[in-house]
């Protein structure tokens, strides 16, 4: 057996998201197909640094498995390209360790989260970008992201979906930035793991603060009263990217 890193991008909007499920397409299990494939038959199991809901994108997925066989990582790459849909691109291909686990060695991850300020929504960038027509401060949301630094419980801003009951994470880093090109703002948020739709509920929170409907420090209050239902809003996926994970 050779043990395999792989980063790859892709475009979650025609993926039911990263983990396999039955009778959906998932990113996962058109990874496994075509391993599988290159094996004539023998199953690989894939684990991935994490889980990217539906229409969720993904510029750095991190994934590691186990090949029956020796192919040096050059090959590995065009072989798993040859075979990839066209909304999956394989960027990069290590023989790395057996004890390296995508999930398990990572040590932080980065996300980027793309809005777009047009008063109406372009047809042939929403896939791609939350939506956001209305009036918005930025320099209020730098102010506001400055609080998210640290080492918090984000209860508040954990979906009633998650299953993980240890809600403290550490954010590094959290800023946003404005985009005149694209006239888009763009958020990106660094920490060592981060909990089921937590950047989501951040950027809708945010966005919400640029606004001038929530004090300015109301991540503060957030963190402090642990009610998911006070921080209210979900961003779309569409917006949402997996940028790197971090080893």
């Amino acid at each position: 057996m050779t043990h395999y890193k792989v980063t790859l991008a892709y475009d979650g909007t025609n993926f039911a998201g990263y983990q396999v499920q039955p009778k959906q397409r998932t990113v996962q299990g058109v990874l496994q197909k075509a391993l599988t494939k290159m094996t004539k038959g023998q199953p690989v199991h894939v684990d991935g640094s994490g889980r990217t809901d539906s229409g969720v994108h993904a510029l750095g997925q991190v994934i590691s498995f186990d090949y029956p066989g020796n192919i040096p990582a050059e090959s590995m790459l065009k072989a798993m390209n040859s075979l990839m849909p066209l909304d999956i691109e394989i960027l990069k291909a290590e023989i790395v360790d057996a004890d390296f686990h995508a999930r398990y060695s990572a040590k932080g991850k980065r996300y980027l989260y793309r809005v777009a300020r047009g008063y109406y929504t372009n047809p042939f960038n929403h896939l791609y970008t939350g939506h956001y027509p209305y009036k918005l401060d930025v320099q209020r949301i730098e102010v506001a992201l400055k609080d998210l630094v640290g080492t918090h419980d984000f209860t508040s801003f954990a979906a009633s979906g998650g299953v993980i009951v240890d809600k403290v994470r550490t954010i590094y880093e959290a800023t946003v930035r404005e985009d005149p090109v694209t006239n888009e703002i763009i958020f990106e948020f660094y920490g060592n793991g981060f909990l089921y739709n937590m950047v989501r509920i951040l950027v809708a929170t945010a966005l919400e603060i640029g606004n001038g409907r929530r004090d300015v420090h109301d991540f503060q209050r957030l963190f402090a009263v642990k009610d998911r239902q006070q921080a209210r809003g979900t961003a779309p996926a569409s917006g949402l990217y997996l940028k790197e994970v971090y080893y």
